[in-house]
């Protein structure tokens, strides 16, 4: 996929390196045949010396501020290349950020409908989409929400939730220690009494499991990983199309897991598939650990997916643009 000019030229950036990679010469001779483009409106040409069947051109609209249209015209770029790509008989294609380069529509806005677009395109048809943002660095997104998530992290990561416990407790001895000894001492005995309640629970429960011999344990094993996900998928009344294509996973790689009662799926995958069903966090963490997998809360990535189910925000594009800018892996496909 070329973000073209609208004359039959050769302009900078990825479309540069397109031609380069092509064949400069015969790319532009058959960029000349098609002629000039209007905002929007797709174009096929040989893709020549690339390892791909066609190159399909369209032209990026100009950002001008955002009420001239611009939003409505970058969604159709992609939805006219994806169209032209399924009339092709296409089974991938792969995207540049359009109009996110020296047309300088902002990346945060031009990522979000990249993704919306091709989302809903995905959501009735099968096709291997990739989408290529270059330079991290100067990708943007919503300030608030980096910042919500950044302020999450920074309270979830497990060495400050040390360092909380001991502001915690610095606080409180502050509080208390103009407070009379038998007020401190009658808290330190509920306290221990507390503690020794719960050793004796836990004691119990060890006694219990101490009478089962490591036989019987192993002959009484939990649902595995797929017996789980097809059990919520028939709870939550889905169906496998819906699922695995909210969780941005292909038809393939899904038939595998159907077909596979011992399947054992990436961490990502199980995560995505998690989002694909709306589970909570109790939910998504016992279905994870069918997969042999556990939320830490030392990891950013882990940290990202628990800051949207608990909010109750299922969208897998938005969680993935906020991994992307996180620099974590995305989830799904």
């Amino acid at each position: 996929m070329n973000s073209a000019n609208k004359n039959p030229i050769c302009g900078g950036g990825a479309e540069y390196h397109i031609y380069q990679a092509a064949g400069h010469a015969e790319l532009l001779a058959a960029r000349e045949k098609v002629g000039a483009l209007k905002v929007a409106e797709v174009a096929v040409t040989p893709a020549f010396a690339l390892k791909a069947k066609y190159i399909i051109h369209t032209v990026g609209p100009k950002w001008n501020g955002g009420a001239s249209g611009e939003t409505l015209a970058l969604e159709n770029c992609y939805t006219g290349a994806l169209e032209k790509a399924k009339e092709l008989g296409c089974e991938s294609i792969a995207f540049p950020l359009i109009s996110s380069g020296v047309f300088k529509f902002p990346k945060d806005s031009a990522l979000k409908i990249a993704l919306k677009a091709i989302g809903e395109f995905l959501q009735t048809n099968e096709m291997d989409v990739q989408l290529v943002v270059f330079d991290r660095k100067s990708f943007e997104v919503s300030e608030d929400l980096y910042s919500d998530i950044h302020a999450y992290i920074d309270d979830n990561y497990v060495q400050d939730k040390y360092d909380d416990v001991h502001d915690y407790v610095r606080q409180r001895w502050d509080e208390n220690r103009n407070d009379s000894w038998s007020n401190l001492n009658s808290e330190r005995d509920c306290i221990k009494l507390d503690i020794e309640e719960s050793i004796d629970k836990l004691c119990d429960k060890a006694k219990c499991l101490c009478a089962e011999s490591l036989d019987d344990i192993l002959a009484k094993p939990g649902e595995t990983f797929c017996n789980k996900l097809f059990h919520l998928i028939h709870e939550k009344n889905l169906d496998d199309v819906d699922v695995y294509k909210k969780a941005n996973l292909d038809r393939k790689h899904f038939s595998k897991i159907r077909s596979n009662v011992d399947y054992k799926p990436t961490k990502k995958t199980a995560l995505a598939l998690a989002i694909a069903l709306r589970l909570n966090l109790d939910e998504t963490a016992d279905l994870i650990a069918r997969a042999g997998f556990a939320l830490s809360p030392s990891n950013t990535g882990d940290l990202i997916v628990k800051f949207f189910i608990e909010r109750e925000k299922y969208d897998i594009w938005e969680i993935n643009s906020m991994l992307f800018k996180f620099g974590q892996p995305s989830l799904g496909a």
